[in-house]
């Protein structure tokens, strides 16, 4: 399933939802100028590395094409802007053009800006958590934006998002809850989080996949974080 908008409009112009699609767009053309180990280099310096940033957390060098700059933290923020390919951001400029709108719409520019980057932060720790040895770098928006559909989910639970499946090469176009949209994708994200824990595992960042733990935590944090932030304080329940 696939979405493509929703019924939620918005009061303002969500500049920071624009510009955050901007400079991740900016950055991914950036990366395409890179032969590929440049760009291996690259994302082993400004993507989050878990085998370097628990060495940095003990206060012990990692000498990994690093030389020891930038910090090892700001990959938690850096990390955020960088995607492995076209369909990676695409799928998540998508996600955040959609539900990021209507969140900064409750939570001003500023607030909004904070707890997206926020988000981003927890979701990447939340992945070193549960790989702390990996080498494998963990790079793209997914964790943030998970925090947004988090948010979502709990302060628009009934808005309608127009969604499209595929049904063989024909597409059909529906409306679902939000509850139940977000609800089934945190439910996935989740369960392969747990599955990841399982012996031999073939699912998740270890194997080149996903990192399925930045988004069950980042949607989790969107959750916590948005109303805390004021989520529910600016218009009725929609």
């Amino acid at each position: 399933m696939f979405p493509i908008d929703d019924d939620n409009p918005t009061r303002i112009t969500p500049f920071v939802t624009y510009s955050l699609i901007a400079i991740n767009v900016l950055v991914f053309i950036y990366e395409l100028s890179f032969a590929e180990n440049g760009l291996t280099n690259f994302f082993y310096q400004w993507a989050i590395v878990p085998q370097q940033l628990t060495a940095a957390f003990a206060g012990t060098p990692y000498p990994l094409l690093r030389g020891g700059e930038p910090p090892e933290v700001l990959t938690l923020i850096t990390s955020q802007f960088l995607h492995g390919g076209f369909a990676h951001i695409a799928g998540n400029m998508l996600f955040l053009w959609i539900f990021g709108n209507n969140v900064e719409d409750q939570l001003g520019h500023l607030k909004f800006l904070f707890f997206y980057l926020t988000c981003g932060v927890l979701a990447g720790l939340a992945q070193w958590f549960f790989s702390q040895g990996s080498q494998i770098p963990s790079l793209g928006a997914s964790g943030a934006i998970a925090g947004v559909m988090g948010a979502y989910i709990i302060r628009f639970p009934n808005v309608s998002v127009k969604t499209v499946i595929p049904i063989g090469i024909f597409p059909f176009f529906t409306r679902i809850p939000a509850y139940f949209y977000l609800g089934i994708w945190f439910f996935q994200q989740a369960l392969y989080s747990f599955a990841t824990l399982a012996p031999r595992t073939n699912v998740g960042m270890e194997n080149g996949g996903v990192a399925y733990w930045a988004h069950a935590g980042g949607f989790v944090f969107g959750a916590i974080l948005g109303p805390i932030l004021g989520l529910f304080s600016q218009r009725s329940e929609a």
